[in-house]
């Protein structure tokens, strides 16, 4: 049995590399390959989340679990937000084969799933990238989106000034691209052509009024069925698709405040990305179309991860 630490996961699970593992992950989702559950939670004081998730990959015949801890305001401890290990196991004997650092595979897993649903979805000539959000995600999603996308222009926002503008002092330092922070979400969002949603709110952060034609969103931070980062109005005039069906309709605030509201209707989730990566369901249809990527974080995911960082270490 390995013990595989941060340092060893970030070592093997490049971008580049969680982008690839990923769209096989979700496609073999779409093609029923795997097994998975809902995530499994305490909740604990000050909206802080302690959780379980399990799942079982057939394609490559292992499974395991994240065990992970959620607490926003970590930030303000200058600790991550999410924190946690992968445990794997082999589907022969159901030996225990590894535990590995979660931190590192959550920071590369979930900005590479929003990359593989920003090239499956989002207009090819997108150039004004916004991160909503300055935390660990937030630089991740930079350099996914990067990775498939011509970006010329980053707009930064963070309702935390002083977080903010630290973090894009920290980016013009290292990419050679503008970048700004807007202290106005409204300016923030005006223009661009892919949002990322990475933050810890309970209240929307994007209203539809301030969203131009032919926008992508990847709504990323929210997970919980009583949070959201997404008007209600952004959700009925958006085509939107996610992860995972069974997730999205029991967990995502995003989708199902605007549904008990009677904004939208059942059915108002177009497809799993899964369904689109594999041309079961199409994708967008038109440049003016508003395209959103509910990503609530699968279990899958790790252990994908996980198994590709383990076989890595194991050549």
């Amino acid at each position: 049995m390995r013990i595989i630490n941060e340092e060893t996961v970030r070592k093997y699970l490049t971008m580049s590399a969680g982008i690839r593992v990923m769209e096989d992950t979700l496609k073999a989702l779409s093609n029923e390959d795997v097994v998975q559950k809902l995530r499994m939670s305490i909740h604990l004081e000050e909206n802080n989340i302690f959780g379980l998730m399990p799942s079982y990959l057939k394609y490559k015949n292992v499974f395991g679990a994240k065990v992970i801890s959620v607490f926003p305001e970590n930030k303000k401890r200058f600790l991550p937000s999410h924190q946690g290990i992968v445990v794997l196991f082999e589907n022969t004997s159901g030996q225990l084969v590894a535990i590995v650092d979660g931190e590192g595979i959550t920071a590369v897993r979930t900005a590479a799933v929003s990359a593989v649903a920003t090239r499956a979805l989002s207009r090819e000539d997108s150039e004004i990238l916004t991160i909503m959000g300055t935390g660990v995600q937030a630089k991740s999603h930079i350099e996914a989106i990067l990775l498939v996308r011509p970006i010329k222009k980053i707009k930064i926002w963070d309702y935390k000034v002083d977080y903010a503008e630290a973090f894009v002092e920290t980016l013009r330092s290292e990419l050679d691209l503008e970048i700004e922070y807007y202290k106005s979400a409204k300016d923030a969002l005006s223009e661009s052509d892919i949002v990322c949603t990475v933050t810890s709110a309970r209240t929307p952060i994007i209203k539809r009024e301030w969203l131009k034609t032919g926008v992508h969103i990847n709504a990323v931070g929210s997970c919980t069925p009583d949070a959201r980062e997404i008007d209600s109005e952004t959700m009925r005039d958006c085509t939107l698709f996610v992860d995972s069906l069974e997730s999205a309709t029991h967990e995502a605030g995003d989708y199902l405040i605007p549904l008990k509201e009677g904004i939208i209707k059942e059915g108002h989730i177009k497809a799993e990305i899964g369904h689109v990566l594999t041309q079961k369901k199409a994708g967008r249809t038109s440049d003016e179309e508003i395209t959103l990527f509910e990503a609530l974080g699968l279990s899958i995911e790790d252990i994908a991860a996980a198994y590709y960082i383990y076989e890595k270490v194991q050549q």
